[in-house]
């Protein structure tokens, strides 16, 4: 399987938190939405 190819099927990331599909690249170490990450800050 190509590389590219691999990255291409992973599945939408969700939010930890609330579920929300996260809008990032699928190889990224993010885990929680925008929205839950300010909540922590607050």
């Amino acid at each position: 399987m190509k590389t590219l190819e691999f990255y291409r099927n992973l599945p939408e990331k969700e939010c930890r938190e609330c579920g929300c599909k996260i809008n990032e690249q699928h190889e990224s170490y993010l885990y929680e939405c925008e929205h839950c990450m300010n909540k922590h800050e607050e």
